[in-house]
């Protein structure tokens, strides 16, 4: 079962090579995107191996933004000009650690293929909360003078958005684990479907709902299990999840999820220790 990490960086290179080190193995290969604002040098120099890719087309990223997504997109691009057969690629951030061996987590995916894992609530029925991501303009993804005061005025006068052929959106977490087919998919179909892109340049949050939302509403549907392998913790009611320490070892240990987020070895680098110990 021959696995591409797709890791989304933006600081901490040495725990970034922590990340690759714990999920070493035969088939497994890495490509990671850097954050354009970020200075590529100590990453390149602590992330060395034959099996690690930077992504060639880096991207400026900026939370909510469409950026992230094309961050996505030109790291799917990398993996599928390289023609290795990759049965799954794994979408991970920087501050991600897997809590289960990499052996458990490749025959888990072998087991199961070509089941496809993210998180896919609806946004009418289930995540209400996302349906102004949708219904409004928003204009995080330009660099235009004023903008959130235009963003403003156009949400007075326009009427609300709909979804681009009459399809349900779907979404949650940013992160999962799909097929290269499914990864093929995504890309010749926004590829083919201008109009989509351009609806979700307009979306706020639009890394948590496109990705799902293309699948959901394709042949590929039934392939789709709600539940994307991560544990994150959303307790602390912030705009990002908690920083996972020593004291989360024993639910960590029992959540039995394969990977969690988010991670910083400069707050705790004991509960990294701890993940390798077991």
């Amino acid at each position: 079962m021959k696995v591409a990490h797709l890791i989304l960086a933006h600081a901490q290179p040495l725990q970034l090579a922590r990340l690759i080190n714990s999920l070493q193995h035969p088939e497994a290969d890495f490509y990671i995107h850097l954050d354009q604002k970020a200075d590529i040098a100590p990453f390149l120099e602590a992330v060395q191996g034959k099996n690690v890719f930077f992504v060639k087309q880096r991207v400026k990223v900026r939370w909510g933004a469409y950026s992230m997504v094309q961050a996505t997109l030109n790291g799917f691009e990398d993996i599928l000009a390289s023609g290795v057969a990759y049965q799954y690629v794994n979408l991970l951030s920087g501050q991600d650690y897997p809590l289960q061996k990499p052996t458990k987590i490749h025959s888990f995916l072998d087991a199961n293929y070509p089941k496809q894992y993210m998180e896919f609530f609806s946004v009418e029925k289930e995540w209400k909360e996302a349906i102004p991501r949708l219904t409004r303009y928003h204009l995080v993804n330009f660099d235009i003078p004023l903008k959130f005061k235009i963003e403003e005025w156009i949400n007075k006068i326009l009427p609300d958005r709909k979804m681009p052929n009459h399809w349900v959106a779907v979404g949650r977490s940013q992160w999962f684990t799909i097929t290269l087919d499914a990864v093929r998919y995504i890309v010749d179909h926004l590829k083919k479907n201008p109009q989509l892109v351009r609806f979700f340049k307009l979306t706020w949050g639009v890394d948590e709902l496109i990705f799902q939302t293309v699948l959901y509403n394709s042949a590929l549907k039934p392939s789709m299990v709600n539940e994307n392998l991560r544990y994150i913790d959303w307790s602390e009611g912030k705009s990002s999840p908690k920083t996972l320490t020593i004291e989360d070892k024993t639910t960590l240990s029992d959540c039995g999820k394969f990977f969690a987020r988010k991670f910083n070895s400069e707050v705790d680098e004991g509960i990294l220790n701890h993940l390798d110990s077991i």
